[in-house]
């Protein structure tokens, strides 16, 4: 089981995302998510993670996933990843400041353009599989690039 999960929420053709302002991956743009707490399941924690950053309760998800890589002591590790989509008529303003850093909804394109420097390493490789069909997708990253599994 790994620690930690990475969040999607997806409406019409915009995905929310979050520009962290602490460590890890500070300054760039990413799901939002955190730490499995103690007791919970990953998907418990996926839609706890949501609310607490966002404040918006998610339901069923679209596509989820595990991302698995080697560590340095040829350990493996991963995260959790889940893909939301929420009603077209939700309203959710944005650019909005939290504790975690700046949410804003981001245009599926902008996201996926090809060399986008703006945007966590792994995310242009495997969102696109998880939106564009529903299932449950297993990736690995390695050598800096992710594959299907």
């Amino acid at each position: 089981m790994f620690r930690y999960t990475v969040c999607f929420v997806k409406k019409k053709n915009e995905i929310l995302m979050l520009n962290r302002e602490k460590a890890p991956i500070m300054g760039v743009w990413n799901g939002v998510g955190g730490k499995i707490e103690s007791g919970e399941t990953p998907y418990e924690g996926a839609v706890r993670e949501v609310f607490e950053e966002t404040g918006i309760r998610v339901g069923r998800y679209y596509s989820s996933g595990t991302v698995t890589w080697e560590t340095a002591g040829a350990q493996r590790d991963g995260i959790y990843v889940y893909l939301y989509e929420v009603d077209d008529d939700l309203t959710y303003e944005t650019p909005k400041k939290t504790r975690e850093g700046i949410l804003d909804w981001k245009t599926i394109d902008w996201i996926l353009e090809p060399q986008n420097l703006g945007i966590a390493e792994m995310v242009g490789e495997y969102l696109p599989v998880m939106l564009k069909e529903k299932g449950s997708y297993s990736f690995i990253y390695k050598d800096g690039h992710t594959y299907l599994s």
